[in-house]
């Protein structure tokens, strides 16, 4: 079960699955375009909405008579400094990108301990590991949907069910454009914005359409290869995956220098 499956690596994800022999039950929250096919059954959902994601399993389980692989990829990003955010903004990136993957847990776990066996893969990114300017609660939600699934992790262990955190870097899809959402922009940040992004106008000009992908970065096709492989692969026990030969080092970067920063506590280990 994949949800956000109707572009980009939810889309791919689906795909290659399918192209693996799998069954797969796909979510969108639209009109979707995925092609039609015996094993593929595509389900409406709205991950913010508990009930509905309770209802979708339900569905996905009579039609294939058990989920053995939940994803959990629908999410978008959003831009806005913490004082631009409104509580709108907030609440609608924390119930998509925080809460929707945990309600969409939740509702596999039941069927995956009565049967001593699962996986729940929960697509994150690299910026759960460090921050950066403007994508604060982009972050946040992250940063806590990575805290629930490692604690998880643990929790489920001995059911037979297994958690995986992917972390990809840089991909080549629409996120920077018809995934990401914007918060009303403050003239205060004008210059942050200008030194991050080119220019202090959001949606920024040059922004991708929403069927455009930006050029660099790993292709989703070969990121979803490589998590249905580690899905594939019993030996794989890691918990954190990452994704994309810019991965590594970003995560490199950001657990050094928060570690530099403990180091100036002299109580800290060396």
């Amino acid at each position: 079960m994949i949800t956000g499956a109707n572009r980009g690596l939810g889309r791919a994800l689906a795909l290659g699955a399918l192209q693996a022999g799998h069954r797969v039950a796909a979510t969108v929250r639209g009109a979707d375009s995925l092609p039609s096919h015996g094993r593929l059954l595509v389900l409406p959902l709205d991950v913010r909405d508990r009930a509905a994601a309770f209802a979708a399993v339900d569905r996905a389980t009579a039609r294939f008579g058990a989920i053995d692989v939940l994803v959990n990829n629908a999410g978008y990003g959003l831009i806005g400094t913490a004082e631009e955010v409104s509580e709108e903004d907030a609440r609608g990136i924390l119930n998509t990108d925080l809460l929707g993957p945990l309600w969409l847990s939740q509702a596999v776990l039941p069927g995956m301990r009565a049967q001593e066996s699962g996986h729940i893969v929960q697509i994150s990114t690299v910026g759960a590991v460090g921050t950066m300017p403007t994508l604060g609660l982009y972050n946040a939600a992250k940063w806590g949907l990575e805290g629930f699934s490692e604690a998880m992790a643990a929790e489920v262990a001995s059911f037979g069910v297994r958690v995986t955190i992917v972390e990809p870097g840089e991909l080549r899809t629409d996120w920077a454009g018809g995934s990401m959402r914007f918060s009303e922009p403050l003239t205060a940040y004008d210059e942050l914005r200008t030194s991050l992004f080119g220019t202090p106008d959001v949606p920024w000009p040059s922004a991708p359409g929403a069927d455009e992908q930006q050029a660099s970065g790993t292709s989703p096709a070969d990121a979803a290869a490589e998590i249905i492989a580690h899905v594939a692969d019993p030996d794989d026990t890691r918990v954190r995956l990452l994704i994309g030969d810019d991965a590594p080092p970003q995560v490199h970067a950001a657990l050094s220098a928060r570690l530099d920063e403990y180091r100036r506590d002299p109580r800290f280990p060396r």
